[in-house]
This record gives C-alpha cells, structure tokens and sequence, in this order.
C-alpha cells in the first residue's frame, strides 16, 4: 500500500473472509461484506497484523514475503467460509480478469488508472482449502466470490504472488518465496527481516517511550521506495515494456521532493548497498522513459511537484 499519498493508487487485490454472499463493500450505507472491529482486538508489528472481526467472528492473521503474501483465517464455523475477490473497490478499472487453473488455484490481472494512467498487476492465488467460483450476476463489475470447502473448520491460508511483469512472475514470485512454508515460518522471516533492517541504529535507553517513538519513525523510512521486480529479474520499465536485470534491484515510488532532503541521506549512511540499486535505478528510468524520476509509481511518471531532485540523491 502507499502511506500517506492520499491518493488511491495501490491496495489492488482485496480479500475480505465473510459469512454471506455480498458483493456490495458497503461504502454505499447498504448491507455490505464490511467488518466491524475494535482496537483492543487488533495486534500489529513489521511483518504481521492480526485482528478479529466483530461482525462474523472471524479471525485474520496477515503476513509478508518480499513479493508475496499469505492470509490466515480462522472461521467460527465449518459453514458459509467464503472469501470475496474484490477488485472495483479502489481506482479505476482499466482491465481486469481471473482464470480458475484448479480447486485451489487461480490468476488474473488488474490495470487500472489513477496517480498512474496504467498500473499493470498480475496476481496468483492459492488457498488450502478447495473452494466453488459463485459470480455476481450484474455485469462490468470485477467482484467475485469462493465458497471454501473446509467440513473440520481448520485454518484457512491464503497465499498471493503479485507481479507487474505477468501471471507466471506472480506465480514463480510465490513459489519462491512461500513454497511450502509454513504461515509461522513466513511471519517468523518477515520479523527477522525487520529487526535486521530496525538494528542498524541502536537506541538505549530507560525511557520505552523513546525508543518506541524512534523505530516506529524509522520503520516509517523503510517502507517505500518499493521493489518492483520480479525473482528473477524481470520488471516493468517507464516504457511500459518488460526488462530485466540481476545486476541491482529495480525499485519503484521514489517521493524525491519529500525524501531527497533527509531520508536519502540517512540511506547514504544505513543504507548504501540498496542506494546504489537506487542510483541505478534512476539511470534505468531515463533510459526507458528518458527522465530520470522525479514522482514515479508503478512504471509511471505521476508529473507531480517540482525540481529534479534525483540529482542531488546522486550528488550527496
């Protein structure tokens, strides 16, 4: 997702477990598949969220790869398991599908136009439960729905490989990275992960305050620029081609205007491996697209705000 744009780019592919077959959100004032929860039941840190939904007693556990992602459900019931495939609920659809490639897989794309005139995503979805495709019957919406068939009530696991470059990427990204791990496995990498990235400065004091007040604005510098490339070095270039790679990752969502004064620096001093990926990035993007970035997201230039502020990245 991106953090505090305000625009609606990103956030493409939404699953939201339930009990009823609803296709409206509810963002209307009608009946919708939206939850109610509280705070108090709500748990987050890098690399994990969980939450209980008040509305239908459903328990949500989320964690991350690099590329990929897997859900975790637990129903309070054996009955009515479906999982909404919401994909009209944010920006504008430029073009959307999903392919059924068995009882437990399927695949699609969505392009769609906001801050970017065309972000092309590609996903990969497998569930450990098989499930039945139920459409809505109104046409030119993009939601869907699965049944999950799951008689002793175990945990669902939801695994999700996105891509920019094509459904096999999104597929190769989470086979690669999820395989047969297990969800604890996976959570317990993406917390390993952080506190590799989080330890780079060391704080001490007695005050928890300060220290929670540090690495949370920390953990805020690390989440964007994003990694734009696939396992294997493939990724989607400013001219919208596909290019590849292995010699840096490509990354995208470079908010130059607001980073180049201070995050930038602090990356030259924290973060000097993945700056040279960085820097390189910026030269791939002018060989594409014949600038380097100034506002860019998803292979797109955004032609938002002033300077050129690459430059002085390089420079520093």
């Amino acid at each position: 997702h991106l953090s505090g744009t305000g625009v609606s780019d990103y956030g493409d592919i939404l699953l939201m477990p339930t009990d009823s077959l609803i296709f409206n959100n509810g963002a209307d004032g009608k009946k919708g598949y939206r939850a109610y929860f509280s705070h108090k039941n709500e748990v987050a840190s890098p690399g994990y969220y969980k939450v209980h939904l008040d509305s239908t007693n459903i328990d949500v556990e989320l964690t991350v790869t690099a590329r990929a992602g897997m859900h975790k459900y637990q129903y309070p019931s054996p009955e009515n398991q479906i999982v909404i495939l919401d994909l009209d609920h944010r920006d504008y659809v430029l073009e959307a599908s999903w392919t059924e490639i068995s009882s437990t897989e399927f695949q699609g794309k969505r392009f769609s136009k906001a801050w970017a005139e065309k972000q092309m995503l590609f996903y990969y979805i497998k569930t450990s439960h098989p499930f039945e495709l139920r459409s809505q019957n109104e046409i030119g919406r993009n939601i869907d729905a699965f049944v999950l068939n799951n008689p002793n009530n175990e945990p669902v696991y939801i695994s999700i490989g996105i891509s920019a470059v094509d459904e096999a990427g999104a597929k190769r990204n989470l086979e690669t990275e999820i395989g047969n791990k297990s969800f604890d496995q996976i959570k317990t990498e993406a917390e390993d992960t952080w506190e590799k990235q989080l330890e780079k400065i060391v704080v001490e004091s007695e005050n928890d305050n300060y220290k929670t007040n540090f690495y949370t604005s920390l953990y805020h510098t690390m989440i964007a620029p994003n990694l734009y490339q696939d396992v294997d070095g493939r990724y989607r270039g400013m001219d919208l081609k596909i290019h590849q790679t292995t010699d840096f990752d490509y990354y995208t969502v470079f908010s130059l205007w607001d980073t180049y004064r201070a995050a930038h620096p602090l990356y030259t001093i924290i973060e000097q491996e993945r700056t040279n990926d960085f820097i390189n990035t910026f030269l791939a993007k002018y060989d594409e697209g014949g600038i380097m970035p100034i506002w860019d997201l998803s292979a797109n230039y955004t032609g938002c705000m002033i300077g050129y502020h690459a430059v002085p990245v390089i420079a520093d």
